[in-house]
């Protein structure tokens, strides 16, 4: 298995001193050529990750926004195989970024693990979130992503104890995905407060960076975090601005970068008593 490309972004990032802007899209929202425009403009915006989600018709883990972003991108046409298209185009002019896939099991059984493995890096993608598949479960997937060298990446939660930790952790590369709030995406906002005694756990269970992601909407917010995690992941804001410029028919791609590039700020200076930079 290789981490190459996560593994480099964190190490920089360390040196730095600062935390990851991870960035989530949905793939093919609204429509295929927005969202490579999209993805093509993420890292210029402060993206130092991305993740690309696959649309799926029963997204459970999802609150409302990512639920209707996935429903415009299956409207359009938009398949698993599209969205390895997607990245594919996105590596012609970016080999550095890491780029993460995140959805959900079925897909992946219908097209075979290995098979899937194989193409998933073949057209960058360096790791993959599986929400509904339990760490019992994983091994199979698990040991197709370790064969094409592709980072199998778990989430841990609220209610994630020390025993359930050490499973979870067990075969995840990367970093480790920390879902901050109990429920789903785009809901509840994230307590940086309460959060940071949990990444500390989850640090020292896994050895690996983490990525704190769902309730985070605002820079304010995501600075919070920034300040005690490895990495802050921002959706449903972004896909938000897809939703509002489509309906206001305005320039999608200029309004979702505009509103990643204030959230990528906070960030970036969130350690040294900055929340913006004009």
């Amino acid at each position: 298995m290789t981490t190459a490309r996560i593994d480099a972004r964190f190490a920089a990032l360390k040196q730095e001193g600062r935390a990851a802007f991870v960035a989530y899209v949905m793939a093919g929202d609204p429509d295929r050529d927005t969202a490579l425009k999209i993805l093509q403009g993420l890292p210029a915006a402060g993206a130092d990750l991305i993740e690309l989600g696959f649309p799926f018709s029963d997204p459970m883990a999802e609150g409302p926004p990512i639920q209707r972003a996935a429903q415009r991108a299956l409207a359009n046409g938009m398949t698993l195989r599209g969205t390895l298209d997607l990245a594919r185009a996105f590596r012609e002019g970016d080999d550095t970024t890491p780029l993460i896939l995140m959805g959900y099991m079925n897909p992946l059984l219908t097209w075979g693990f290995a098979a899937f493995a194989r193409d998933a890096a073949e057209a960058g993608i360096d790791g993959l979130i599986v929400v509904d598949c339990p760490p019992e479960e994983a091994d199979p997937l698990a040991d197709a992503l370790d064969a094409a060298g592709v980072s199998l990446i778990r989430l841990a939660t609220p209610t994630s104890d020390d025993h359930r930790l050490r499973t979870i952790v067990r075969r995840t590369s990367g970093f480790v995905y920390y879902v901050s709030v109990a429920g789903v995406t785009g809901v509840k906002e994230a307590d940086a407060t309460a959060v940071a005694p949990n990444v500390e756990r989850v640090r020292r269970a896994s050895g690996l960076p983490v990525a704190v992601g769902f309730g985070i909407k605002t820079p304010e917010r995501a600075a919070a975090v920034a300040r005690v995690a490895d990495a802050v992941v921002v959706g449903s804001a972004l896909v938000d601005e897809v939703a509002g410029a489509v309906d206001r028919n305005e320039d999608v791609t200029r309004r979702v970068l505009s509103k990643a590039e204030s959230l990528a700020k906070s960030v970036r200076f969130a350690r040294n008593g900055q929340t913006t930079m004009v």
